[in-house]
């Protein structure tokens, strides 16, 4: 279903702006969640609204501006919410819950089965008032470098709206839908080619038998953690076994076949 069907994106999700100064930050905020399916966007007393320029920053994005109520009040904005998420850049007098942006999202997605949520933005320079802030139920901080934290305001949605969609399942996998399944090597194909890779190691007098030290235990942990597909073990294989060939032609390293391990003939991905 594409964005311009209805139904469409995470719905009980409302996002809040109060009183953005700027047109152009309303935009980029609307191209933030429609990038990330998010589509109800309400706008508490914005200056200079409607505005070709935000219209401009939303890059595609018009719809949600078009669908967007503009009201004179916080309340107005959030009637109806069961659930109350304010963003905050700074640490407040009273403690109040508060979590970062993937907990922030965690906590509005199962809330928002109970009826509809919302995710308060405050003002670009000020943020949101301390009576504002009492209307939140919990509070949610983007962590940032302690030296230089100013975040835009659609940068912050933009992060929040991501965790949001990442979590929701709204997205498609990332993996490529046309692309073959990965096929784990065994515990024993792994530890066959390990021990083709010891007698090679050891014919080439890379690997001294009589003093190993930790060279296998090693190789075995590194080969381990990439976690090889077979595909890959047997391209291992075919190489190890051509160093074989070139060793003794004819025959194998101490007369074995490594396994029937042929030459690795560029089959498969």
């Amino acid at each position: 279903m594409s964005l311009n069907e209805e139904p469409w994106g995470l719905s009980g999700v409302r996002v809040v702006l109060v009183e953005p100064s700027h047109p152009g930050n309303v935009g980029a905020v609307a191209r933030a969640m429609k990038t990330m399916a998010v589509r109800d966007l309400v706008l508490v007393n914005p200056a200079r609204y409607p505005s070709a320029e935000a219209t401009a920053r939303a890059s595609g994005a018009d719809d949600i501006l078009a669908a967007a109520p503009v009201v004179e009040t916080v309340d107005e904005a959030l009637a109806g919410c069961i659930f109350v998420m304010g963003t905050t850049a700074r640490r407040r007098h009273l403690p109040w819950p508060v979590v970062d942006a993937a907990g922030g999202a965690e906590r509005l997605l199962k809330e928002r089965v109970q009826g509809p949520v919302a995710l308060l933005f405050g003002r670009e320079h000020s943020g949101l008032t301390n009576e504002e802030v009492e209307r939140c139920n919990a509070l949610v901080r983007i962590p940032a470098n302690p030296a230089y934290s100013s975040l835009n305001l659609a940068a912050a949605a933009q992060i929040l709206c991501y965790e949001l969609y990442r979590q929701s399942g709204e997205g498609e996998p990332l993996a490529d839908a046309g692309q073959a399944p990965r096929v784990e090597a065994t515990v024993d194909e792994v530890s066959g080619m390990l021990e083709h890779l010891r007698r090679v190691a050891t014919a080439v007098e890379f690997l001294d038998p009589q003093s190993p030290r930790l060279l296998m235990r090693r190789l075995g942990r590194l080969f381990n953690r990439a976690r090889l597909e077979r595909t890959e073990v047997q391209i291992l294989r075919g190489l190890l076994a051509a160093v074989e060939r070139k060793l003794r032609p004819g025959a194998a390293v101490d007369g074995q076949s490594g396994d029937s391990a042929g030459p690795y003939e560029g089959n498969g991905p």
